[in-house]
């Protein structure tokens, strides 16, 4: 396997990312437990594979690892073969270097007796498991085990522990920043055993050997231990990785938001500048709510000089909220203009922007130097009420393959009818994948396009196409 791990742009040509198909864990979250888990739904989960999330996975390999998947589509999705092609624990898996499963990565490292020890008894402390489960969770081969740590099930069914539901928005786990990894401190409970396993993936699995000291982890100082709870809660140190974007070689945009805290953020500026990894960080303030959860629910880049942004944190909000007939109706806590500082190596004080269109705009022209003004596509049109329903289902959130080509969800139709007024193509996955198994287009021929996956299920979960990506090598702008 190439050992190859850097990112430094959103848009670059996509080369190589971490993604997980959804397993039997999310098939498991029932409503009593839903919101706990971080979902405002229960999720059908056959549904959401066979019919969403496979699409998802063959789109990724025709345009990263394409011989896995060009001609055999009538093969793989078979009934027959009973989705063996997408199961990391199956021997018909397509073990991918390039669109690659991290329980596939956890079953290679579990073969080592050392590291299946630790991973094991680590596990069994998070989870409180007793000494008997400890010791059948040993007796297990690395394929089985792996498939237990993630989804919770025993083989007979039984669960040794809760599921990791979240385990599909593989962003949260880690951002590659130019040749490091800044790996999570999750702010739910529910996300510590993810966050675990990807530790020992990240510093024990050949594809990451090359790192060495390029692996960055925040934590908490020991003055933390001797305050109390109430003061713990103020001095958090949590970090996902849908707050954090590499968005040029020198500039990194981190979100503070409901998953990731001020104390972090201050953390990872400090280590970044020591460690001179690049020269300035952009800190976007949102609100801590459930309706934004990170910045990439907000914006997302499409081209060096095109963003995908939601009006109600924006510029667009004076406009947002001069509308009459909506001031009955809206939540005032989304009238607000996100509080925006960029920290520049070397200087003591930090430039101030008033709005996310200021920064973007900054980030294309003075970062990416593009050659045109840069656009703004609204989500919904930014047009009540279709601005709010689409940015919940994530219209804001897609992600890029190659500068400009995305991927997005169908359900967001208004914003899809603003890519097509900025001059982008419009696709169903479905479509476009059978114009590449027929030849009358190749991946690398597709220019400016939207590709829109199902997303009835999908979206439910509360994530799209950016936060179901863990990009990991990309090309330079």
């Amino acid at each position: 396997m190439e050992n190859q791990i850097f990112v430094s742009s959103e848009i670059g040509k996509l080369k190589r990312l971490m993604i997980h198909s959804p397993d039997s864990g999310l098939g498991k979250v029932v409503p009593s437990k839903a919101q706990d888990w971080l979902f405002e739904d229960i999720i059908h989960l056959e549904m959401m594979r066979k019919y969403e999330y496979d699409y998802y996975v063959k789109l990724l390999l025709y345009f990263l690892d394409p011989e896995k998947v060009k001609g055999k589509l009538a093969h793989i999705d078979n009934p027959e073969q009973k989705r063996a092609f997408y199961k990391p624990d199956d021997a018909q898996y397509f073990k991918s270097d390039k669109v690659i499963d991290p329980q596939y990565l956890l079953s290679e490292i579990l073969e080592n007796a050392d590291i299946k020890m630790k991973l094991v008894a680590s596990t069994c402390a998070v989870e409180r498991c007793s000494y008997k489960m400890q010791e059948q969770l040993m007796s297990f081969s690395p394929v089985e085990l792996a498939k237990t740590l993630i989804s919770g099930s025993l083989p007979n069914n039984k669960m040794a522990f809760p599921p990791i539901p979240n385990f599909i928005f593989t962003r949260d786990i880690g951002i590659v920043i130019n040749d490091h990894i800044l790996l999570n401190r999750p702010a739910k409970l529910v996300r510590i055993r993810e966050s675990l396993i990807m530790k020992y993936i990240f510093h024990n699995h050949p594809l990451f050997a090359e790192l060495g000291k390029k692996i960055i982890e925040v934590s908490e100082d020991d003055h933390q231990f001797f305050l109390s709870d109430d003061d713990k809660i103020l001095n958090e140190v949590t970090v996902e990785g849908g707050d954090v974007m590499m968005v040029s070689p020198d500039h990194l945009v981190i979100g503070s938001s409901e998953r990731t805290s001020l104390t972090a953020v201050n953390q990872i500026i400090t280590l970044l500048f020591e460690k001179n990894i690049v020269k300035k960080v952009s800190v976007v303030k949102i609100p801590a709510k459930r309706d934004f959860m990170h910045i990439d629910t907000v914006f997302t880049q499409v081209k060096r000089n095109t963003w995908v942004i939601f009006g109600a944190l924006s510029k667009q909000n004076k406009a947002f909220q001069s509308k009459d007939f909506t001031k009955n109706f809206i939540d005032k806590s989304l009238a607000y203009k996100p509080h925006i500082l960029q920290f520049i190596k070397g200087q003591t004080e930090p430039r101030k922007f008033e709005f996310l269109e200021d920064l973007l705009d900054a980030v294309s022209q003075e970062d990416l130097k593009s050659e045109k003004p840069t656009e703004f596509i609204y989500s919904g049109g930014n047009e009540f009420p279709f601005e709010l329903r689409e940015q919940w289902t994530d219209s804001c959130n897609v992600l890029a393959l190659q500068e400009g080509v995305v991927i997005g969800y169908d359900r967001n139709t208004k914003t899809a009818d603003e890519f097509r007024k900025y001059g982008f193509d419009v696709i169903k996955a479905k479509d476009l994948l059978q114009k590449f198994e027929n030849n009358e287009i190749l991946p690398e021929n597709v220019k400016d396009t939207l590709i829109l996956l199902p997303s009835g299920e999908l979206s439910r979960a509360r994530g799209g196409s950016h936060c179901m990506s863990m990009p990991i090598l990309r090309g330079s702008l």
